[in-house]
């Protein structure tokens, strides 16, 4: 039987909620839109959401516009460390805390009258927290309880750190977006000569977590695939975090070939930059870098250095979090837009259509693989 073709009126007006810090990205997901939508250039969907403080630190929530009837898509970013805010005259950087709040303080600005409230927060709040393994907090799987209980009835995340925290929230929405077409795109823009074969390209996990991810590229684009072992000192803790004692690569021979590393997130980078150093070693002629992610929580200096020692040629992060000025200027550094992608989800759901096919873009990556290895370009 032929598949049928629903085409839905937009579930309520459209609104984009952008908290501070989500400007930038807001501005270029309103942009698509009134381009799709053939909007006139004054109107936007944007609503601004305030958290006007006390002098205390303090804050309250206000929606700059009427609530009834909306359709609304909040974006937060809760890991843009460039927002501050003053208490008792000084001016703190907000933490992820501070932003998680805000948020709430909107959701509970709209007072119930909207239609609908979806939240997109690209990396999720508390995502590293998803599990007890001792006496401890389960902070993630708190967050989303107290989301969809404010009335939040959908939550986009993208390569959620184990995607299965959704379990806390079995009745509710909850869609685990990859930014996997986009990477191969901006590798295939953005570097010469790559062939992504398996006698010239290899795909590497830096750990046995992330393996679902790496699996996912490898299987797409018909490459051999390599993993990381990291062996821990459980007995000590460092910084939150058993330190790492020793990398063990299991895997073909490097030799010659591209690599890949793909992982969630680079937060200080010291495990990627010592599997990248070890590949080198080892006779790998590139390595590129995906992470959706980049914090850079101690700063660029070891990437620098690493560039310069030639032990990385690329590292690819998304714009979906904060990045840094001097990290937008940095000769090894590729921003990947993912604006686009996201005003597309945003279309699709006000409308009230499936995502089904946003979310799994197989036709779309091994289309564009095909045209560049026909043309040499996309």
């Amino acid at each position: 039987m032929a598949s049928v073709d629903f085409t839905h009126t937009p579930y309520g007006d459209l609104a984009i909620v952008s908290m501070r810090g989500c400007e930038d990205i807001s501005a270029k997901v309103d942009y698509y839109l009134m381009q799709w939508r053939g909007m006139p250039a004054e109107h936007s969907f944007v609503v601004q959401g305030n958290c006007p403080r006390f002098g205390t630190g303090e804050a309250k929530g206000v929606l700059n516009h009427t609530a009834r009837g909306l359709d609304a898509y909040i974006l937060c970013d809760c890991f843009n460390h460039s927002v501050t805010y003053k208490m008792y005259g000084q001016e703190v950087p907000m933490s992820p805390d501070d932003h998680f709040q805000d948020l709430k303080r909107i959701i509970a600005a709209f007072g119930g009258k909207a239609r609908r409230i979806t939240v997109i927060m690209p990396m999720l709040y508390e995502g590293r927290q998803h599990r007890r393994t001792a006496r401890e907090s389960m902070d993630c799987a708190m967050a989303l309880q107290e989301l969809v209980n404010m009335g939040v009835k959908n939550i986009i995340t993208f390569d959620a750190h184990d995607p299965r925290v959704n379990n806390a929230i079995p009745l509710d929405g909850f869609d685990n977006v990859q930014a996997t077409y986009q990477m191969i795109k901006a590798l295939l823009r953005n570097v010469d000569n790559v062939v992504l074969d398996k006698e010239h390209t290899m795909i590497v996990s830096p750990d046995e977590g992330g393996m679902g991810r790496c699996i996912y590229y490898s299987s797409v684009l018909g490459l051999p695939l390599g993993m990381f072992y990291k062996r821990r000192n459980y007995s000590v803790v460092v910084n939150g975090k058993n330190p790492i004692e020793a990398h063990e690569f299991l895997g073909d021979d490097v030799k010659g070939k591209d690599l890949i590393l793909v992982d969630d997130m680079i937060s200080s980078g010291e495990s990627m930059l010592d599997i990248a150093a070890r590949l080198k070693n080892e006779g790998a002629r590139r390595i590129f870098v995906f992470a959706t992610f980049g914090l850079f929580v101690d700063g660029f200096e070891k990437f620098d250095e690493y560039y310069q020692k030639g032990w990385i040629d690329k590292v690819f992060t998304t714009n979906l979090i904060y990045n840094p000025p001097e990290l937008l200027k940095k000769e090894w550094y590729c921003n990947v837009n993912m604006a686009k992608y996201i005003a597309l989800l945003v279309d699709t759901l006000n409308c009230d259509n499936s995502i089904s096919d946003l979310l799994n873009p197989i036709d779309r990556i091994k289309n564009i693989v095909k045209k560049y290895n026909e043309t040499g370009k996309i």
